[in-house]
């Protein structure tokens, strides 16, 4: 697949979850529309690793970037 089929779901996550922080009044709707937002960072996160480093198995930074995104999602629902 391409990186901009990857950007483009990125894209559209990103918007549904500022859609979603916007017009909701509910805490768990809110939280849940961030998660949205962090997924699509993640996403493109991982996409343009994988196209700078294509075949260096070595240098994995959009993975462990996207850990770290995912381990604050994690705090967030304890949180909430």
């Amino acid at each position: 697949m391409l990186v901009n089929q990857f950007l483009f779901l990125g894209a559209i996550l990103f918007c549904i979850g500022v859609y979603g922080v916007l017009a909701r009044r509910n805490g768990v709707m809110i939280l849940m529309s961030i998660e949205l937002i962090l997924n699509a960072v993640n996403i493109n996160l991982v996409a343009f690793g994988a196209m700078w480093h294509a075949g260096d198995i070595t240098n994995m930074t959009g993975q462990v970037f996207a850990l770290f995104v995912i381990a604050v999602a994690a705090a967030e629902v304890g949180v909430g």
